[in-house]
């Protein structure tokens, strides 16, 4: 069985009948929106000093709070000045079940880490569920190429200001587990998902026929 690339892992925990699409119509280009986001993870030591800079930045928050956020994560996390300088960029790895880019791979203070750079906003706590799942895919492939166990991966919200420390843990793996098991069974096209907000942005919505309906119109 091949191995999944971590974006195929994250759509299938997301919904496997975008998956089933993606890979009909084959892998989409980046958009230069989410490419412009991505690289603010490489500049947060300017973003607190270079006033046009930040100013001219796609970030999501006030400039004021923006740095308080950095200022806040440069005192709080341990990892920051790996961060800030990652031994590796745009890193491929492969691992046993998947294989993709990790945006940063960093020197951390237990070992290597990896971080995934995400363009939208954060939850209030933790990461979405499909994120996790791509975070633990990244963890997962480079324990296996360094041959050493990868606990930790950092997840990076650039727009927001926003660096989360997450543990993979019991509950994140199986998780990661279930996507990889999604991924391994479509051979066609999944069920159709109905009535979820999920739905409403997806680039297969013509495609899928998915009908959303409003609360309003279910209550009638």
């Amino acid at each position: 069985m091949p191995t999944h690339t971590f974006r195929e892992l994250e759509t299938a925990a997301y919904c496997p009948r975008k998956l089933y699409y993606r890979r009909r119509d084959g892998a989409s280009e980046i958009p230069d929106e989410i490419e412009s986001v991505r690289r603010l993870a490489r500049d947060y030591e300017r973003l607190l000093t270079d006033d046009a800079a930040l100013l001219a930045a796609p970030i999501e928050v006030g400039p004021d709070e923006y740095r308080d956020r950095l200022r806040g994560l440069r005192e709080r996390l341990a990892d920051w000045d790996a961060l800030v300088a990652p031994a590796a960029t745009d890193a491929y790895l492969e691992g046993k079940d998947a294989r993709g880019i990790a945006h940063k791979v960093v020197a951390g203070r237990d070992g290597p880490v990896p971080s995934l750079v995400f363009a939208g906003r954060p939850p209030e706590d933790g990461v979405w569920e499909p994120q996790t799942v791509r975070l633990v895919a990244a963890a997962k492939a480079l324990s296996w190429e360094r041959e050493r166990d990868i606990d930790i991966v950092y997840a990076e919200y650039p727009a927001y200001g926003v660096i989360r420390r997450i543990d993979v843990n019991a509950r994140r793996a199986g998780v990661y587990r279930r996507a990889v098991r999604t991924a391994d069974s479509i051979d066609g096209p999944p069920g159709r998902v109905r009535n979820d907000a999920r739905c409403k942005p997806c680039e297969f919505s013509d495609d899928c026929g998915v009908q959303t309906r409003s609360l309003r119109s279910m209550l009638r």
